[in-house]
């Protein structure tokens, strides 16, 4: 009977697909799926990954990038009982082999270029471009209808924090159509809209803030490559795309773009923001040049499926720097060390309840036990709430660098460091940056002779090439406070110019 009640991630496709079925569900390259198409190639693939072996609640992680093929994975996934490891494809080495490691992930589906970077010991099958890939699968349709319980985990989205190893949160069906109702309500998603998918679907901001929701209302989707503003211009030219998210990084290079001021693109209607803060100039430029265009702020984190707060387009004058105020389904506070909340304008720290946070962190109950106290969940962002209650964030309790919506832990990058011999301390921070929004920077004190040049170098030896420092700064000394504890708030501000 759980089915009967029950509303799952994959449930929302197949209840368009039955609304709608001859509708465009989703556009990638040459390829577009009706809704029933798109639903069917679900099953297809759900049946397929079941009939080769694996189980109820085996992880399956995904290392790819955007195409319909990805998304027909997770819903997949989620149709045949199985958990979903979506993986960031530019992680390789040591941080690629922990993220499969920790999950215990029993298959690998991998793009064909990126196929070789797994480490042995896992089960690897092509996602596409090749005759047993999962795409290639589906062209002999098979059913699978089974009774999935919205209480069962779908996904595992693995977040970084204090510490230099990633957490997986685990997501249920229900925490995410959860999210997914709120994101409908809170960003004015209707079938009628037109949106470009370009960020990562390995994220979950463009994966269950966009695509999912947009999937739940029934719009036609485009799935492109990445956020290309060449292509990104000719389909809003062309009348067949009127909504974009992007983080601001994306939009300062869009606005930047030597077509951005003669291309006709006053058919963008809904443009929406997150995952770092939008300097207020870059948004201004913006609004000045399609005054016509509707912005929208979105803030939140992975735990919460991640969407917390919205500002919207019409509640951005006089408060161009706030987040907005919480979505149907979250519940927000500031609360000071104690846990006790703070009087409007006092900062502290946000913690939230709903039914859209994560179920706690896979195999980690130490890190859920200190994340989830007195019934709240602890977000790690310090904020200050208004009277009318909308949120503005002023600072990280969590020591992670956002770089252009990805986050970074600075600890991870620091142990990369002291691995050259020449550095004898360093701290990493976020320092303001026109392109990254925060850039990482390494404040080094060095022993012996050593260049910025190397010390970057040694450093894309060691992580992803996105974790590493954009810039290095030698210092004779660390500023320390009284316990010996280092003054990165101190550094932040020594260094950012005035």
């Amino acid at each position: 009977m759980t089915g009967v009640r029950s509303s799952t991630v994959d449930g929302i496709v197949r209840r368009s697909a039955r609304r709608t079925p001859e509708r465009t569900a989703v556009r990638y390259a040459n390829r577009a799926w009706t809704y029933a198409e798109l639903d069917s190639a679900v099953s297809t693939a759900a049946a397929e990954l079941i009939g080769n072996g694996l189980e109820h609640g085996d992880r399956v992680a995904t290392y790819g990038h955007n195409s319909d093929a990805y998304l027909i994975a997770f819903l997949a996934c989620a149709r045949a009982g199985l958990v979903h490891v979506p993986v960031n494809q530019n992680l390789t080495g040591d941080d690629l082999a922990y993220i499969l490691q920790d999950s215990a992930s029993a298959l690998v589906l991998a793009d064909p270029d990126l196929a070789g970077r797994v480490p042995e010991g896992f089960t690897v099958r092509p996602l596409r471009g090749a005759d047993d890939s999962l795409l290639a699968a589906l062209g002999t349709p098979r059913p699978f209808d089974p009774d999935r319980d919205a209480r069962e985990v779908v996904q595992f989205l693995y977040t970084s924090g204090t510490t230099a190893l990633p957490k997986g949160a685990m997501m249920t069906h229900r925490a995410l159509v959860h999210e997914y109702v709120s994101a409908i309500t809170a960003l004015d998603l209707d079938e009628s809209d037109r949106p470009i998918h370009s960020l990562p679907l390995y994220h979950s901001a463009q994966m269950h803030v966009f695509l999912l929701p947009y999937l739940a209302v029934g719009a036609e989707n485009i799935i492109i490559d990445g956020p290309d503003a060449a292509r990104i211009f000719d389909l809003v030219e062309a009348g067949e795309a009127d909504s974009l998210f992007a983080p601001p990084t994306v939009w300062i290079g869009l606005s930047n773009h030597p077509d951005f001021a003669t291309r006709e693109l006053g058919g963008l209607r809904k443009a929406y923001y997150g995952a770092s803060i939008m300097p207020v100039p870059v948004l201004e430029r913006l609004r000045a040049r399609l005054p016509g265009l509707a912005f929208y702020n979105c803030f939140g984190q992975s735990e919460i499926g991640p969407l917390a707060t919205v500002l919207g387009p019409d509640e951005h004058e006089g408060r161009m720097d706030s987040c907005g105020r919480p979505v149907l389904f979250v519940e927000a506070k500031v609360v000071d060390d104690n846990g006790d909340e703070v009087p409007d304008g006092t900062a502290g720290e946000v913690v939230y309840r709903s039914p859209q946070l994560c179920e706690g962190y896979w195999h980690k109950a130490a890190e859920t036990k200190e994340a989830f106290r007195d019934g709240w969940f602890r977000s790690g962002d310090l904020a200050v709430r208004d009277a009318e209650g909308y949120f503005t964030v002023v600072d990280r309790v969590k020591d992670v660098i956002n770089s252009g919506g990805v986050l970074v832990a600075s600890r991870q990058v620091e142990d990369a460091l002291y691995l050259h011999p020449a550095v004898a301390e360093t701290a990493v921070i976020g320092l303001p940056d026109d392109r990254w929004i925060e850039a990482v920077t390494a404040v080094v004190v060095p022993r012996g002779e050593v260049t910025e040049a190397e010390l970057i170098d040694h450093a894309r030896e060691k992580l992803a090439h996105f974790k590493a420092p954009k810039r290095v700064l030698f210092v004779d000394e660390l500023p320390r406070n009284a316990s010996g504890k280092i003054l990165k708030r101190e550094l932040r501000d020594r260094f950012t110019p005035s």
